[in-house]
């Protein structure tokens, strides 16, 4: 039996792995291969990176530092967590694994407008295509920008971005824009466009990403998805975890969720999309589940 089983290879999941190695814990780290931070080309607010970083080397490098101290990585799809007393059952794809404790950073999934991947991927490479103002708004300072999205979300973002440049272009994912009094005034206050769609005819065209509107072809620097996103919080709630209504696990200050023993951070409680949180919050977690067995059995040499 593990001392504990981790769910999800991305920053979370991977610092969470080299601290508990690091305690003489026996750890097991399953991974999808589904991390969101993979798809970050180039992070600059990463600290100690003056030069930025690629999503991908950063994984690498912290897998390397936790594989340093016996961590391993299995490429294996979870499919329940089970509770058993004080233990867990954790299935997968590949079998069924016992474990003292489990540790859930499984993140969240972006949603996307209909762009066809062929356009989508070298658009994200490039930098055309961005999903995180807070990472990387920096980066289209004074720049032509536009937002896919409406109502409340869309016009946050719109507003997020207006921080770094003037020519913000919020455009509607459908026919109509869903954007109430107070939210068109705002938004006519910061001077932001408002385009209706639907967005459709993705295309690289030079230097810009261009999509068809209701207004016509348009291109723009960058452009922003503001659609939301999936919370990966399935496993933990079918097994009893209590989640909000997004989906976000609810969890105390010690990464603990409702259930006795299972764990959560990153992403999956609460959508920050921040690197460093979700290292932070993994931190805390590994700190608190070594302090647990411990308590159960003392941990000696």
């Amino acid at each position: 039996m593990d001392d504990c089983i981790i769910i999800g290879a991305g920053p979370a999941g991977l610092t969470a792995a080299i601290y508990l190695a690091r305690f003489h814990l026996s750890i097991r780290l399953f991974d999808s291969g589904s991390s969101r931070a993979a798809m970050i080309p180039c992070t600059h607010n990463h600290a100690g990176y003056p030069e930025g970083i690629a999503g991908k080397d950063l994984l690498g490098l912290m897998l390397a530092q936790a594989e340093k101290y016996g961590a391993r990585r299995e490429e294996k799809k979870v499919t329940a967590i089970e509770p058993d007393g004080e233990t867990f059952v954790v299935v997968t794809d590949h079998g069924r694994y016992r474990a003292r404790t489990v540790l859930l950073a499984t993140g969240v999934v972006n949603h996307r407008p209909n762009i066809p991947p062929t356009v989508h991927d070298p658009a994200l490479e490039r930098g055309l295509f961005r999903y995180c103002p807070i990472c990387d708004g920096y980066e289209v300072t004074d720049k032509r920008v536009g937002v896919i999205g409406t109502g409340d979300h869309g016009m946050r973002e719109a507003l997020f971005l207006r921080g770094y440049t003037r020519d913000v272009t919020l455009i509607s994912p459908e026919a109509e824009h869903l954007l109430d009094d107070a939210c068109a005034a705002k938004l006519d206050k910061a001077g932001i466009a408002r385009v209706q769609g639907p967005c459709g005819g993705w295309a690289i065209e030079g230097e810009q990403l261009a999509v068809d509107t209701a207004r016509g072809r348009m291109a723009f620097d960058s452009v922003y998805p503001a659609l939301g996103s999936r919370i990966r919080s399935r496993l933990a709630v079918a097994a009893g975890a209590r989640a909000t209504d997004e989906g976000c696990l609810e969890v105390d200050d010690h990464q603990r969720t409702t259930i006795p023993g299972l764990f959560a951070a990153g992403d999956v409680v609460k959508g920050l999309d921040q690197i460093s949180h979700a290292m932070g919050e993994a931190g805390v977690a590994a700190t608190t589940i070594r302090n647990l067995l411990s308590e159960r059995q003392p941990i000696r040499r």
